[in-house]
């Protein structure tokens, strides 16, 4: 059992508050309005509300579930963060439809080692692969021949050992994708990418990946906002 707080409460986050609670684990939720507005979740799921500093005072793992652009936002908030905490990657970079532009990764940098240099701390990337709604309903019990496999990726391998048991735990198998240079491999527009593959098929697709793959991803979403990238 582990104590998991998850940052951030929109879907992603609040799929896996009830994801983890209901594997048993001990979940503070928090987002940046408040605990007052996660009474319903907190009730339905056994998890506790607090504050964001309050929330990661005794965690010994950190779901970051936000916006990707608010993680330096982030930063002063964590101080209070156990420096062995695990912290989990769990958002993309989503430019002019959500994301303010950061031109690093736009010029095709990492965004998990971005986001790890803002915040000052070591991440595993994580739940990032299926959409929240995927997350919320098609986990299944180890050894279903229907189990959707996610990557994880990551430096230290006994910090990604216990992030792949939360995969597992939440109904999925974990594959290991390497160190988190590599997680690019697992950014939006590659094959991984929302694909609901088995453990088979994401290490066919994380081996496919290209960076093009996310250039074009970026470049369509773009397009479709009625902007150039």
């Amino acid at each position: 059992m582990e104590d998991i707080a998850i940052i951030g409460a929109g879907n992603v986050g609040a799929a896996l508050t009830r994801l983890l609670t209901a594997a048993g684990h001990r979940v503070t939720v928090a987002n940046s309005r408040g605990p007052q507005t996660l009474s319903d979740l907190a009730a339905q799921t056994g998890a506790t509300a607090r504050t964001v500093a309050d929330a990661v005072e005794d965690a010994e793992v950190l779901v970051l579930a936000v916006p990707f652009g608010a993680i330096p936002d982030l930063a002063g908030a964590l101080a209070k963060l156990p420096e062995q905490t695990v912290v989990v990657d769990a958002g993309n970079y989503v430019p002019v439809l959500r994301d303010a532009a950061i031109g690093e990764l736009d010029d095709g940098g990492t965004e998990s080692a971005w986001a790890a240099r803002q915040l000052g701390r070591p991440v595993i990337k994580a739940f990032n692969t299926i959409t929240a709604t995927h997350l919320a309903s098609l986990g299944r019990p180890a050894g279903a021949a229907d189990r959707i496999a996610l990557p994880v990726a990551g430096d230290d391998p006994a910090a990604t050992a216990r992030v792949r048991a939360l995969v597992d735990a939440a109904g999925f198998d974990p594959v290991d994708a390497g160190p988190l240079a590599d997680s690019w491999r697992q950014q939006p527009g590659t094959p991984v990418y929302t694909a609901d593959l088995d453990a088979a098929g994401v290490r066919a697709a994380l081996d496919a990946a290209t960076p093009q793959h996310t250039a074009e991803w970026r470049s369509r979403i773009a397009q479709a906002a009625g902007r150039t990238a």
